[in-house]
């Protein structure tokens, strides 16, 4: 549970009890919602209002089989489209009855693409006749099992313990009581946020030691949820010892008390394995009261979210920790000051915890020459999409993208030429051929005009219309605005209008000028990072493969066959 006894008056938890009842019911039915309201005095506008907001929740009894398929980037890539309509006239003409079928957010199993769930049960690497048997099952009443885990290629460097006693970083902590040490160590070693934002871990562990406050908190965020992102749900199911252990030694060094690992939904499995890692911590003293006989105290708890895109953003994240909705607060202030109920708080993503304890147990030295191209350290990188040999990969930060792609990953699949890569899913845009021997650090692909963002390699073949992928990632964007600000609600809706008509024929070339116009007030005036990226996707592609563009506008026709034209 969330609510901490340091927060005096902190009430119980109401999206989980949403959950439970969700569970035992399958829905939210009207009267458990008010009685709900009348036990935790909480306004019945206020469950309404939550009940809504996160796409996990219903507030009408579910259909007898609820088939989701998702409909982003390497799913969209890898057929999904045509697996939703042709699972879709197979049930119409057979059966069973019952079933709804529609589109869903990224489900982060785009290394297994296509994927969908079926009654919240994720299924991947479909075909139609697998998808359609998924159905069947569904429909007798069976159950699935989680989706099988990528085995790593070799022993991860990361892992400092290779079979011996783990924890050791927390022991050595613990009996120095070196704080200012660690807080060193860290920022001499370049570590930074590896979520996406880039911030440097040192640094933002520092702000929280020295903010003044009875209660701290350390939160990490597991709710990767971008398409293409995939490689924290790795990380949980290989070292997650490394994440419990670096949010221990985060909450030693500024003086937190209560850990928080925020998770999607949708990685139940991955739930199921942090659970198993932190009943073993517990077992050994190494998280709870008196840690070790240290006298130093670190509750750790999961939550699972709701759902939502959104929540990955942190103070959205925050906002659905403290029983709200989801929205973005403004900043600053920040979290490291005014964080979970308003106070000082680290939040950092799986993989960055997971690179603490190895580089101060190996060293700062160990860890920068890990990377390449004057880039310190190694990178989780999800590859998927048109390639050969999806799945997470461990590499030197500063990896050229060339080398991971084929050599790697195996190059695009099925022997064809490579079109276009996205460096991190929708957020980063697309890039071309010409630019494969960028470095996958955080400076090079600024330099480029891209991002290293979260890791998340889409790779594109040729014959895929770089409009139409525009117009997917876009879309998503679309789906996913939590609709607090109206930049993001009405600008990135309008944009998704816009490539539908320049895709379909209907384009004018004015389009061009509003599409730049409506970027620039989306970048300057959102609130947070999913407004202010939303129109990245569009721009790349007007930037390298405006031919594309003009051949839809000016001819009529999608050069690449793709595009259904009006």
């Amino acid at each position: 549970m969330p609510s901490s006894p340091e927060v005096p008056g902190a009430r119980p938890v109401i999206i989980e009890e949403l959950r439970a009842i969700q569970d035992t019911h399958g829905y939210l039915p009207a009267a458990e919602l008010r009685a709900l309201a009348e036990r935790t005095q909480t306004p019945l506008y206020h469950l309404q209002g939550l009940a809504s907001f996160y796409p996990h929740f219903r507030l009408a009894p579910p259909p007898a089989i609820d088939l989701r398929v998702c409909a982003d980037l390497s799913c969209h890539l890898n057929g999904a489209d045509d697996l939703r309509s042709a699972v879709e006239a197979r049930v119409a003409r057979l059966g069973p009855s019952g079933v709804a079928i529609r589109e869903v957010s990224c489900l982060g199993q785009c290394d297994c693409a296509p994927a969908a769930s079926v009654n919240d049960a994720i299924v991947a690497r479909l075909t139609s006749a697998s998808l359609y048997s998924h159905v069947e099952a569904a429909a007798a009443g069976r159950r699935f099992p989680h989706p099988e885990v990528q085995r790593p290629e070799a022993p991860l460097r990361i892992d400092p313990y290779a079979g011996g006693q783990r924890y050791e970083a927390l022991r050595k902590l613990l009996a120095s009581r070196d704080a200012a040490g660690t807080l060193a160590a860290l920022k001499e070693s370049g570590l930074r946020g590896l979520g996406g934002a880039g911030f440097p871990t040192g640094l933002k562990w520092e702000i929280v030691r020295n903010a003044p406050g009875d209660a701290k908190y350390v939160v990490c965020n597991a709710d990767e949820s971008e398409p293409g992102t995939i490689k924290d749900r790795f990380i949980m199911e290989h070292i997650p010892h490394l994440v419990i252990e670096g949010m221990v030694l985060a909450g030693v060094v500024t003086g937190a008390r209560t850990g928080i690992i925020y998770i999607r939904h949708e990685y139940e499995a991955q739930r199921v394995i942090l659970e198993q890692e932190l009943e073993q911590c517990q077992r050994a003293g190494l998280v709870g009261r008196d840690l070790l006989g240290s006298g130093v105290s670190f509750d750790l708890s999961i939550f699972v979210s709701p759902g939502g895109y959104i929540c990955g953003e942190e103070s959205a994240l925050l906002e659905a920790l403290e029983d709200r909705r989801a929205e973005p607060r403004n900043k600053p202030p920040f979290p490291g000051t005014h964080g979970l109920y308003n106070k000082p708080t680290v939040i950092n993503n799986v993989e960055t915890f997971a690179f603490v304890p190895p580089i101060l147990l190996k060293g700062v030295e160990w860890f920068k020459a890990e990377g390449r191209s004057g880039a310190p350290g190694l990178k989780f990188v999800g590859v998927s999409g048109h390639v050969a040999r999806p799945g997470v990969y461990e590499i030197p930060m500063g990896t050229p993208t060339r080398e991971l792609i084929f050599d790697r990953a195996g190059g695009v699949s099925g022997g064809r030429r490579l079109k276009a890569f996205a460096p991190s899913g929708p957020s980063s845009g697309f890039l071309p051929p010409a630019m494969l021997d960028v470095p996958l650090d955080f400076k090079s692909l600024a330099d480029a005009g891209s991002m290293l963002g979260s890791g998340a390699i889409v790779v594109c073949a040729e014959g895929t219309c770089m409009l139409d992928m525009a117009l997917n990632a876009v879309r998503f964007f679309k789906n996913e605005s939590c609709g607090k600000c109206v930049p993001c609600r009405v600008g990135s809706a309008k944009m998704v209008d816009i490539l539908t008509d320049i895709s379909r024929g209907r384009g004018r070339r004015e389009d061009l000028d509003l599409i730049g116009e409506l970027s620039e007030a989306l970048a300057l005036t959102s609130i947070c990072g999913l407004g202010q990226v939303a129109p990245n996707p569009i721009g790349s592609v007007l930037t390298h493969f405006r031919d594309e563009v003009e051949e839809h506008l000016a001819r009529r026709r999608c050069p690449s066959g793709v595009c259904a034209m009006a």
